[in-house]
C-alpha cells in the first residue's frame, strides 16, 4: 500500500485519524527539483524494499506496511510542513533525507515522541542517544566521513600529510558544513592545510572556485555535494585537468548520476560509502520477482543496484530490522513509535543477520545502544571505472578517528542539552 501527498493533500490528512491496520512509513522523498537526479533512485529503494516484504512476506511480522510517500522538493520548508501532515498517521519512522529537514525536525519528533533515522547525514552528535532520545544515524555520520577521507589519504601518502593542501568544496548549508569542524580538528591532527570553499544552492556555478583550485593546486580535494552540485563539480575538475583519483567525494557525492555527465573523464574519481555497491545480492532476485516484474515499483524499475537505490534499500532494511526488533521487545506485532524508538535502540545488524536478508557483505556490523545511536564509524572508498560504467570497491572498511570525534561528539551533544534543558539520561 502506497500513499502519495501533496501540498494541497496535507491539510485533509492532518485531520485523518490513524490507519491502525498498518505499520505506518513516511517517505519524505523529492521527486522535483535540482536533486530529483538523487532522491528519485533513493526513494525507489527505500519504498520497493517495503512493497518486497509486503508481497513476498506479508509484511512484517504479520502486519502490512503502508508507505506514506510526501514531496519535499529537498526544501526544509516543505519537509516540515510533510512532518505536521503526516504524523497524525502515527508513523513508525521517519527518514528525511535532509540535513536541513532533520535539524527542524529534532525537536518537533522529539516532543512528539517519534524516531527519526538519518542515514549518514544530519547532525552527527545526534550519536549521542543520551542526549538526542529520538534520533539515529547510524551506521555511519558526516564526521566518520570526513575522517575515513583523511585516513584514505594518509593510506595514499604512506601515513605522512603534514604541509599537503587539502579543499573542502561544500553544498553552502547546514549538510555541507558539517565536515568542517572535523576537517580542522584533524588539520591540527595531521599538520594539512585546510581550505574552504563554499558553493551555493543549487551548485550549478563553480567557475570561482575551480579557478582557485587550478590556481592553488591542492594536493587533494574533499567534496560535500548533492544533486547537480556534484556534476557541475566533477565537469570543472575535468576541464582544469585536476587529477581524479585524488578527488573524493563524501557518500552522497558518489552516484552514477553525478559522473556519467563527465564521460571518460571523470574516469579515476574516488567517493565514500558505508554499503556495499551493485546489483550481484540474492534479494535482488525476489526484487525482480514480486515487486519489479509485478508491476509494483515505485518508480521506473530502472534503479535496481544503482549507488543510491541501494542505499534506500539499506535503510528501507535497517527500519524494518528495527520493526522485528521493536515487536519482539513489545511482545506485540502492532508496534506505536515509542516501541520503534525502542527496537532502533536495541537494534544489532550482524553478518549472519544481512546474508539471511539476501544482503551477504552489504554494510558494517554494528549494535546500537543508548549512548551510541550512531554505528561504530566504518566506510569505505570506491572509485570510478568511466569504461565499466560502475563504481567499484578499492578499500576495505575503515574506521574513523574515534580518539578526534568522540570528544567533539560529546562536546557538541552536550551543549545543545544544556541549551535546550535537556538531562542526558541512558535510564
Amino acid at each position: 500500500m502506497k500513499t502519495k501527498l501533496t501540498a494541497l493533500a496535507l491539510g485533509a490528512l492532518m485531520t485523518a485519524g490513524p490507519a491502525l491496520a498498518d505499520l505506518t512509513i513516511v517517505d519524505t522523498s523529492y521527486r522535483t527539483g535540482p536533486y530529483a537526479a538523487n532522491g528519485i533512485p533513493f526513494s525507489d529503494g527505500y519504498q520497493d524494499y517495503f512493497t518486497l516484504l509486503n508481497e513476498r512476506d506479508g509484511g512484517i511480522g504479520g502486519e502490512h506496511i503502508k508507505i506514506v510517500e510526501c514531496e519535499t522538493g529537498y526544501n526544509t520548508e516543505k519537509g516540515v510542513e510533510c512532518y505536521e501532515g503526516t504524523k497524525g498517521d502515527e508513523p513508525l519512522v521517519y527518514e528525511p533525507l535532509s540535513t536541513g529537514i532533520t535539524y527542524q525536525l529534532i525537536p518537533k519528533v522529539t516532543a512528539d515522541g517519534f524516531p527519526m533515522h538519518t542515514l549518514g547525514y544530519g547532525r552527527t552528535s545526534a550519536k549521542n542517544g543520551a542526549v538526542f532520545r529520538n534520533i539515529f544515524n547510524y551506521p555511519a555520520n558526516y564526521w566518520d566521513g570526513a575522517s575515513v577521507a583523511i585516513e584514505h589519504i594518509l593510506d595514499q601518502e604512506g601515513g605522512d600529510i603534514k604541509g599537503k593542501k587539502i579543499a573542502l568544496v561544500y553544498h553552502n548549508s547546514a549538510y555541507g558544513k558539517e565536515p568542517i569542524r572535523t576537517l580542522e580538528e584533524l588539520a591540527k591532527k595531521h599538520g594539512y592545510e585546510l581550505t574552504l570553499l563554499p558553493v551555493d544552492h543549487p551548485g550549478q556555478e563553480q567557475k570561482s572556485q575551480w579557478l582557485q583550485i587550478r590556481r592553488e593546486k591542492p594536493d587533494y580535494v574533499i567534496m560535500w555535494g548533492w544533486g547537480v552540485m556534484n556534476q557541475v563539480a566533477i565537469q570543472e575538475a575535468v576541464n582544469i585537468r585536476y587529477p581524479m583519483d585524488h578527488f573524493i567525494g563524501i557518500w552522497w557525492s558518489g552516484s552514477e548520476n553525478d559522473v556519467l555527465p563527465a564521460g571518460k573523464g571523470a574516469n579515476g574519481y574516488k567517493a565514500l560509502t558505508f554499503h556495499n555497491i551493485g546489483s550481484d545480492y540474492p534479494i535482488y532476485d525476489d526484487m525482480k520477482k514480486y515487486v519489479v516484474g509485478a508491476g509494483k515499483a515505485a518508480g521506473a524499475g530502472d534503479q535496481l543496484g544503482t549507488t543510491l537505490y541501494n542505499r534506500g534499500m539499506y535503510a528501507a532494511m535497517l527500519a524494518a530490522e528495527a520493526i522485528k526488533t521493536a515487536q519482539q521487545i513489545a511482545g506485540t506485532s502492532k508496534i506505536t513509535p515509542a516501541q520503534m524508538r525502542d527496537g532502533m535502540e536495541a537494534l544489532e545488524m550482524t553478518e549472519e543477520k544481512m546474508a539471511a536478508l539476501g544482503l551477504p557483505h552489504f554494510g558494517p556490523a554494528f549494535k546500537v545502544t543508548c549512548k551510541n545511536h550512531g554505528g561504530d564509524g566504518y566506510a569505505a572508498v570506491t572509485q570510478w571505472d568511466a569504461e565499466a560504467g560502475t563504481y567499484k570497491m578499492i578499500t576495505g572498511y575503515m574506521q574513523s578517528d574515534q580518539e578526534v570525534l568522540q570528544p567533539l561528539i560529546e562536546e557538541d551533544s552536550m551543549a545543545y542539552a544544556k541549551e535546550n534543558g535537556i538531562t542526558p539520561d541512558c535510564n
